[in-house]
């Protein structure tokens, strides 16, 4: 259904408006939904400027009941920055804003359209940085990391954004701009609507400021990489490692099947063997630390075990940094028809990680395993020949199975990629139905017309059914 959006042009904006086909196009995907092929046109784009354009063009879709999509970057991989019903694409990357930098209460105030990096880069000089950004942290805002409560390669030391953010200014479905949280570094008053917001996917509101905490950078770090015979070695040398209470900032995965896109990517001549990756920050005695995990790995048959600092440091991880674009790159026949990322228990991921090779094996499958291992999050993807339908009715199975066996273990449907269009169906087996109907609850509480991102999160939206507690006699407006 189309909704008309002339009013946008009636709202005096300081941002700008676009009805153009190329434009809406632009924003009828992001990465997730490209690559499997999905993508909803919306009727219109909007690049607010401000706060207050946020305010107008969500109090006026609102009483027309138009849909509102947050948009900034598009990396997301759910589908979560699809306009599942058209309407207005809202694209945040304009307001992009380093606002105030703290660094005597480790803070800072950005806009949603600033992207990770520069985070770090506004407070080198006064050696802090923002601990929790995800890998794609220089293409990604910190606005979407919020939607998707993302974590990277430190989570398993530093935690993840959630972790991070202390207050948020937002913009309401109705229009209203409220603040949730405090700069306090801590607060035990009311409901953490805060946490409530961060994850949300821009169904609950709209963040228009954030205020995120900093840490100081450690005065050591050194990083490298260990070798070893088989995956079941290198799973539970990362199990034994986290259990054993190394102090590890990063600890990273690569089965055999990565590691050998990896080299063929970067041109290194390394074993096509299992990898972990691992990262050490501290203020003083690293190489203790390294030494503890050294012995640890040496018990799980380790080959090779190689450490650096700097430059050095850089070049023994290149072929983790590589690997999206190695398994993107790996056979031209080939494309990736789901990206998973799975969490579960730490204890019980050198199972999950068996449990998804055995799953591909069973039908001849290329399924690459890789992922943030520290904190039990296991990426894989599925890589399959489009033009093949056994082929992609096999993908469809070892995804789904992948889910329910995460889910299983009192895992998660995803560590970090969030639900989007990609999960929903997931919601029920992970929250049960009381769970899901909690959920239905607070987004008609705070969003009773599903202005916002409507289609995201909850199964039913899967009908094409937008979700409305009180639905007024008055129509939608379409052409």
């Amino acid at each position: 259904m189309t909704h008309d959006c002339s009013f946008l042009s009636d709202l005096g904006l300081a941002g700008e408006v676009s009805f153009g086909d190329s434009v809406r196009e632009n924003h009828a995907a992001d990465y997730g939904a490209d690559q499997r092929g999905l993508g909803v046109t919306p009727d219109a784009v909007v690049w607010p400027e401000s706060t207050a354009d946020v305010s107008a063009v969500l109090a006026a879709a609102n009483e027309r009941r138009v849909p509102v999509t947050p948009y900034a970057a598009g990396t997301s991989l759910e589908g979560n920055a699809v306009p599942a019903h058209r309407g207005i694409s809202l694209d945040l990357s304009r307001m992009d804003a380093v606002l105030d930098v703290r660094p005597d209460d480790l803070q800072i105030d950005v806009e949603p359209g600033v992207y990770g990096a520069a985070v770090d880069e506004a407070v080198a000089s006064h050696g802090l940085f923002f601990p929790p950004l995800p890998s794609s942290g220089d293409i990604s805002t910190v606005g979407g990391m919020i939607a998707n409560d993302a974590s990277g390669m430190k989570t398993v030391k530093y935690g993840e954004v959630s972790d991070w953010v202390l207050e948020l200014e937002v913009v309401l479905s109705d229009g209203t701009v409220t603040t949730f949280g405090s700069k306090a570094a801590k607060t035990s008053s009311g409901y953490n609507l805060v946490d409530l917001l961060v994850g949300s996917e821009g169904t609950l509101g709209v963040v228009t400021r954030a205020t995120l905490e900093l840490a100081g950078r450690p005065e050591q770090i050194r990083g490298g990489r260990a070798l070893f015979p088989t995956l079941d070695d290198a799973t539970e040398a990362v199990f034994d490692a986290v259990r054993s209470g190394v102090d590890v900032a990063t600890i990273e995965l690569l089965d055999a099947d990565s590691a050998r896109m990896a080299n063929a990517y970067t041109g290194t001549d390394l074993p096509d063997v299992p990898m972990v990756f691992v990262e050490f920050h501290a203020d003083h005695s690293v190489e203790r630390e390294i030494d503890f995990c050294e012995s640890i790995f040496e018990a799980h048959d380790v080959t090779r075990f190689e450490m650096a600092e700097g430059d050095a440091m850089d070049e023994l991880w290149q072929a983790r940094r590589d690997l999206s674009f190695a398994i993107q790159t790996f056979d031209p026949d080939l494309s990736s028809a789901h990206s998973g990322d799975v969490t579960v228990p730490v204890s019980d991921y050198p199972a999950m990680v068996h449990s998804v090779k055995e799953l591909a094996a069973e039908r001849d499958l290329l399924v690459p395993c890789f992922g943030h291992a520290g904190d039990g999050n296991l990426h894989y993807s599925v890589l399959i020949d489009e033009d093949d339908e056994a082929q992609v009715e096999a993908a469809a199975e070892v995804y789904e199975a992948t889910i329910e066996q995460a889910i299983e273990f009192g895992g998660t449907a995803t560590g970090e990629h969030g639900i989007g269009l990609g999960k929903r169906e997931s919601l029920p087996a992970e929250h049960g139905e009381d769970g899901v109907e909690t959920m239905r609850a607070v987004k008609r509480a705070l969003d009773p017309r599903d202005t916002l991102n409507p289609g995201k999160m909850f199964p039913e939206t899967i009908e094409g059914e937008r979700v409305q507690a009180d639905r007024p006699d008055e129509s939608v407006e379409s052409s």
